[in-house]
């Protein structure tokens, strides 16, 4: 795949989660460039399955015309992330986002097992480890499938056990990393979500720190941060 046919705005990149569905049902009105329909953090254990089931039907309709539909898939280490790739391989979507990537051999292993599956899909690596930010050039590099690394902020900072003070700081270095890794390999780079729905003015800072620091977009977890994503990362 030429990645110059991957070339489309990712400023705000919705996650959706794959059982709900109203938010499922909102996500069709909403004016995000790319939804994350999720399998993974946001459903409980019990509930994968028919997230799984509900997520491939959706992708066989035409309800998400005009947006980049992604499907963010459980680990392969877990009991559902070989399942979620072979029922995405059978109902393709735009592109899979493999959760807690931490080196090459992860994209190879996905790659390997849709191929087993009869088909060739876009990646994008979410980076949310010490260990992913350490490989994060090799984990760029690792596949001509890979369109973008995003990167995983909230885990990364639990895992790094530092804060998450409005300026990020402790997190500048992780990020301008994933960044460098990023333009190595010509792919886009989304930073990670603001937590906090109430917190308006620190949404609007933090979206235009990521888009100083050089981030392409910047994944949300509420519609009502979609206009300040998408004002932060427009073109002037």
């Amino acid at each position: 795949m030429d990645r110059t046919d991957r070339i489309r705005p990712r400023r705000s990149v919705l996650f959706v989660p794959g059982d709900n569905d109203r938010a499922l049902q909102r996500a069709t009105q909403v004016a995000a460039d790319c939804l994350i329909f999720d399998l993974e953090d946001t459903v409980l254990p019990d509930a994968k399955d028919a997230a799984r089931a509900r997520i491939t039907e959706v992708l066989k309709t035409d309800q998400y015309r005009g947006f980049e539909r992604i499907v963010r898939v459980n680990t392969l280490t877990s009991p559902w992330g070989y399942d979620d790739l072979a029922a995405l391989a059978a109902t393709p979507p735009d592109a899979i986002m493999l959760p807690s990537v931490e080196g090459p051999q992860d994209i190879h292993e996905a790659l390997n097992a849709l191929a087993s599956a009869g088909e060739e899909l876009a990646l994008m690596a979410m980076i949310e480890t010490p260990m992913g930010i350490i490989q994060a050039a090799n984990i760029a590099g690792a596949s001509p499938r890979l369109v973008a690394l995003v990167l995983g902020t909230s885990d990364l900072a639990s895992n790094l056990r530092c804060g998450q003070p409005q300026d990020r700081l402790p997190l500048l270095v992780p990020m301008t990393t994933a960044i460098l890794a990023a333009r190595c390999h010509n792919l886009d780079v989304i930073d990670g979500p603001h937590m906090n729905l109430h917190d308006a003015e620190g949404l609007q800072a933090t979206c235009r720190q990521s888009a100083e620091l050089g981030f392409d977009g910047k994944t949300l977890i509420h519609p009502r941060q979609i206009e300040a994503a998408n004002l932060a990362f427009s073109i002037s």
